[in-house]
């Protein structure tokens, strides 16, 4: 069997047999490479595949890597038409591997880290992007009394919990000053935009890449990486898909920028925009310069962290963790720029 220094695998055979329905050992266990929050592994049996995700090794911030809230989401989403994979088991036993994690059936699909879907036609990079549409409209709708989320997140303004949040966050996994970054959080709390009462599941962290498509056709089998999910503002997830967009393309920034989309097939933002409005029946979205500046300073915020574990010796991938540290002035400056359009 193969092994990894987070996974004991004698350890979790046992805990398996006795909460996993139908396993039989034993296992193998490879890594999952990208991920740099929480550690992600594929379990391999002679009957069967699954995925581990657990905690991260070392001293954690209070509420990240909440690898119980990514168990609960997924488990009430298989009773909707949000595409996830199926939950076996949620283990919170500090005996077993020594810290949280969860077992998830393991799909074999296709993923894309580049949204310029280098291998595909301009045909199917707008079917791709369509049924992301179409997936981020679903989890904005689902009905939360129905599934049992009505209580996934705290109520009132969310933008502005958020910005809170992710402030003291920053604050404390800051390894140096970005002047930018100081700026655009005083914008974001200088000009908090009411709370208009809009309140749904939100992903937190969507993009084309936390998506796994069927192998030949243009549906999503999955959606991946629920760590961020709550309860909040639509546009925000909505906003977040126009951010990535807007880096630079290729590599650690898996953007469009500079991108002919027309000749690739691939919507413009706004086209993006429309459809979702569309598909969710609702009106053009209002302040969304505001959603969007709230989503670079977030993922600022989020890729500091990442660079404080890296430093500390945390991270799932030390030195991918510091490369995409070194964006968090870029996405700060994107920050202040959207909040000024």
């Amino acid at each position: 069997m193969t092994s990894d220094p987070l996974v004991d695998l004698n350890r979790l055979d046992s805990w398996m047999r006795d909460n996993v329905v139908n396993f039989t050992g034993p296992i193998s266990v490879a890594k999952i490479e990208g991920g740099q929050s929480n550690p992600t592994f594929r379990l391999d049996t002679p009957s069967k595949s699954y995925v581990l995700r657990r905690k991260p090794a070392g001293q954690l911030l209070k509420s990240a890597h909440a690898v119980d809230r990514e168990f609960r989401v997924q488990s009430a989403l298989a009773q909707t038409d949000v595409p996830t994979a199926h939950m076996h088991a949620l283990c919170q036993d500090p005996d077993v591997l020594g810290a949280d994690f969860y077992v998830m059936d393991y799909i074999k699909g296709r993923s894309f880290d580049d949204p310029r879907m280098p291998s595909l036609d301009p045909k199917e990079r707008r079917e791709i992007m369509t049924d992301m549409n179409l997936a981020l409209a679903k989890i904005h709708s689902v009905d939360l009394f129905k599934v049992g989320l009505e209580d996934y997140g705290p109520k009132g303004h969310y933008v502005e919990r958020q910005v809170t949040r992710w402030t003291a966050q920053y604050r404390a996994t800051e390894t140096e000053t970005v002047r930018d970054m100081d700026d655009l959080m005083d914008w974001l709390s200088n000009n908090m935009i009411p709370d208009d009462g809009q309140r749904t599941l939100v992903h937190g962290d969507y993009r084309i890449d936390n998506l796994l498509y069927d192998p030949t056709q243009p549906k999503i089998l999955a959606i991946l990486d629920w760590e961020l999910s709550t309860l909040g503002h639509p546009f925000a997830d909505l906003a977040s898909v126009i951010m990535q967009w807007q880096m630079p393309a290729g590599g650690d920034g898996r953007g469009l920028a500079g991108v002919d989309r027309a000749n690739l097939g691939l919507m413009t933002d706004q086209e993006f925009v429309d459809l979702y409005c569309a598909n969710r029946d609702i009106p053009a979205v209002e302040n969304f310069s505001f959603y969007l500046a709230f989503c670079f300073f977030r993922m600022a915020a989020i890729l500091q962290g990442v660079k404080k574990r890296a430093l500390d010796g945390n991270a799932s991938d030390p030195g991918r963790g510091l490369t995409l540290g070194e964006y968090v002035p870029l996405f700060a400056r994107m920050g202040l720029k959207a909040a000024t359009q």
